[in-house]
């Protein structure tokens, strides 16, 4: 008797194993891959992409008061950049026109060389940690400044030194030379994360060390092959996306989309890589508010025989790579919404058909992920006056059962 319950036990045990195996389908999990495994239910980080390139909605020259733009945050009305040497100002930008609308020195700090800039709900963190020169720096360390005393025009700024985990030889390198240059930081809730700018190997490694002023070590995450040196980064936490801006060894720059991933293993997930039409284009910084829309900044350059590139702000749309993902719904057919005139001066209309003509809702955003209206659709064909908004570009999200976005152009 003894034998046949421990048998039966075996076999029980072997029954719910296969079940629970057979359950879950490792595989690719997005449908814009090319091996695309529609019965998989856990990503493996296995998908492949057609090559693709974008180019931006609208470009902007910035003043030379910013050439070396370096790093992007969005945080309030502008969006926001440093250069990367010797000025220690934070601009505030139009989002449209690229003027400069807004200043705040940092008077007490020091601009070795600024590379990037992230923010959480309360900080904002500018990476001091460029270290092209001969790879040796020990002075590499992340300024924290409180949202509220720049807001107050009194800013309190803390200092969070460091030292990477794996670095143990400090011999100068020579310019350009080095495995230890960073120019990309994102902040999560608990910990800060940085991603080098690797000349020799074209690598990126990941760093992780605690957002708490002091002494810390980068503890090394992993590596990855990007064909290329990583020079921004942006980050949306709870929709696992963080996407890099970097460029190739000829200056083709290019985005590197990070998401479905697994906790903060940022390249155990989705890995797709897309030209930016913009060669020659020294893309720096990196922001985004929405994961659909992007801004993207590029110091000046200058390189015989390559004609001079004055410095810029670009604005991407990567809804069509991304958009899915983010919503995790299932979106209208172009069929089922008619969006015109567009662009628009005053008043565009939403035309609704089929069952989509029972109430609905729509948003319009603008550029830096604000809703600056709202309402409710009724009619199968609606009137939307935007004639108070600014001109611009905005993203019109229409949503009841299923979701779509559009993006709308506002003249005048």
């Amino acid at each position: 008797m003894k034998n046949y319950y421990v048998t039966l036990i075996t076999l029980l045990f072997i029954t719910f194993s296969t079940v629970s195996v057979n359950a879950q389908v490792f595989g690719c999990t997005d449908p814009l891959s090319t091996n695309y495994a529609p019965d998989a239910t856990d990503n493996d980080g296995s998908c492949m992409y057609d090559a693709a390139t974008v180019s931006p909605e609208y470009s902007v020259t910035l003043s030379d008061d910013v050439n070396e733009t370096s790093g992007l945050i969005l945080w309030g009305d502008y969006v926001y950049t440093h250069n990367d040497s010797n000025d220690i100002t934070l601009y505030g930008l139009n989002t449209i026109t690229g003027d400069i609308e807004s200043t705040d020195d940092f008077s007490d700090a020091v601009n070795t060389d600024w590379e990037d800039i992230a923010q959480d709900e309360n900080y904002i963190y500018i990476g001091d940690f460029g270290n092209n020169a001969n790879g040796n720096r020990t002075d590499l360390s992340i300024l924290k400044i409180s949202k509220e005393s720049i807001t107050n025009d009194n800013p309190v700024i803390e200092y969070i030194n460091f030292s990477y985990s794996n670095q143990t030889n400090f011999d100068a390198t020579g310019a350009n030379s080095t495995d230890f240059d960073c120019e990309a930081i994102i902040v999560g809730e608990n910990n800060i994360y940085l991603f080098t700018k690797q000349w020799v190997s074209q690598e990126t490694s990941v760093y992780a060390l605690p957002k708490t002023a002091g002494d810390h070590t980068a503890q090394l995450q992993t590596s990855y092959d990007v064909d290329g040196l990583i020079t921004g980064a942006t980050y949306i936490e709870n929709k696992k996306l963080v996407v890099l801006s970097g460029y190739s060894a000829v200056l083709q720059p290019f985005f590197y989309l990070l998401y479905d991933y697994t906790d903060t293993d940022f390249f155990s997930g989705n890995k797709r890589k897309i030209t930016m039409s913009a060669p020659f284009h020294q893309v720096e910084g990196i922001a985004t508010q929405d994961g659909s829309h992007y801004f993207v900044s590029n110091e000046s350059f200058e390189q015989p025989p390559v004609p001079e590139i004055p410095q810029k702000l670009h604005y991407f749309d990567l809804s069509s790579y991304l958009e899915d993902y983010l919503l995790k719904e299932e979106v209208f057919t172009k069929s089922d919404v008619v969006v015109y005139p567009n662009p628009v001066n005053d008043v565009f209309y939403i035309q609704l058909l089929g069952e989509l003509s029972e109430e609905t809702d729509y948003t319009i955003i603008d550029v830096t992920g604000k809703t600056v209206d709202s309402g409710v659709l009724t009619l199968e064909t609606n009137k939307v006056d935007i004639s108070k908004l600014e001109a611009g570009m905005y993203m019109v999200r229409i949503k009841n059962k299923l979701i779509k976005s559009f993006s709308v152009i506002k003249t005048k």
